[in-house]
């Protein structure tokens, strides 16, 4: 009779947990595609996101600023960045989590410039923090967005300098507590070309991030430019034999090291982009905070290559990508970014 008690006890408690397991939550994924599930959701207060984010877009999009020119012929190029802390975005299907943005996304906008172009960044603080951009870079000590703190609800700061030097250097938010300020996505890319240009080539930007979505200091995803798995599940499509020039700077917090690997290839790579002559020829870069280069290849042979970091945990957390080489031989203009 216990023995009878005991099993439909278990049979009643196995339906509760199995019904609850099964309950149907609903939110909108990054796509816009609306799904149910019975699993966990990260944060279920949260059934959209505030951001949109393209990573294909954000790939080859450079923000070259207002332009004019001033009496003494030199060019300014003046941008509006604004901060923001309030944002959520879906960094993966069904994980939302609160960015800090500049101009709305993670990164921020790729500013670009010429080596001696006059930059004018017209800083605006929206959010309910301090905050400010510290630019990588030379420039004098009152515009290194350190001391200068700019308040929360509106406050105002104009940041000019003298672009230089030559290569691609990170900006970022330089409010304690720091990580806090980076980890949440208040960074992104600034590019100084040389006067006298690189080659012709499909330019890219890659920025490699990690969140840390249950606060512990250890990330739980990480990905190139903000979407795990993202360039694996849509390839960036690239041809043979044209020069591909990729500009790639490490924003992961918490992790001492981050990498890049290439398949079925080699790159030319020059560390944080200062010199025209590249430093070695390998097929992976080691990576610590802020520290950035350009790689420069191309592919011999069509198909599918995998992009990604050799530290296999964050390959399996989202850092990796293909690249789909198509076969250019028939084609009679080969199409270069910006």
């Amino acid at each position: 009779m216990v023995s009878v008690v005991i099993g439909i006890s278990t049979i009643i408690l196995f339906s509760v947990f199995s019904e609850a397991q099964l309950e149907q939550k609903t939110f909108v994924s990054h796509s816009g595609q609306i799904i149910n599930t019975s699993g966990d959701v990260l944060d279920p207060l949260y059934t959209a996101s505030t951001v949109e984010f393209d990573p294909e877009m954000y790939l080859r999009d450079f923000n070259y600023g207002i332009i004019s020119e001033s009496t003494n012929g030199k060019i300014i190029r003046e941008f509006t960045i604004i901060a923001d802390d309030d944002k959520i975005q879906e960094i993966s299907p069904g994980v939302f989590y609160n960015v800090w943005t500049f101009n709305g996304t993670v990164p921020g906008p790729t500013i670009r410039a010429t080596e001696g172009d006059l930059v004018r960044i017209n800083f605006i603080n929206n959010g309910s923090k301090s905050h400010t951009m510290h630019f990588h870079g030379i420039h004098q000590a009152e515009m290194d967005g350190v001391f200068e703190i700019v308040g929360p609800g509106g406050g105002r700061f104009t940041y000019e300098f003298e672009a230089g030097p030559v290569g691609v250097h990170p900006y970022h938010c330089h409010v304690m507590p720091l990580e806090e300020h980076i980890v949440r996505g208040l960074y992104g890319v600034f590019i100084v070309d040389p006067k006298e240009s690189r080659p012709p080539a499909d330019e890219m930007v890659m920025v490699l991030n990690g969140f840390d979505t249950d606060f512990d200091t250890e990330n739980n995803f990480y990905a190139a430019n903000t979407i795990p798995f993202y360039y694996q599940h849509h390839p960036i499509q690239i041809n043979t034999g044209e020069l591909i020039r990729i500009y790639v700077v490490n924003m992961v917090e918490f992790d001492p090291i981050n990498n890049f690997h290439l398949h079925g290839n080699l790159y030319q790579y020059y560390p944080t982009g200062t010199d025209l002559v590249p430093s070695f020829y390998t097929d992976m870069i080691t990576l610590s905070q802020t520290e950035r280069g350009i790689m420069e290849f191309q592919y011999t042979f069509p198909g599918k290559y995998l992009f990604h970091a050799h530290k296999v945990e964050f390959s399996e957390k989202g850092w990796v990508g293909l690249f789909l080489v198509k076969d250019n031989s028939t084609s009679s203009e080969v199409q270069y970014g910006n």
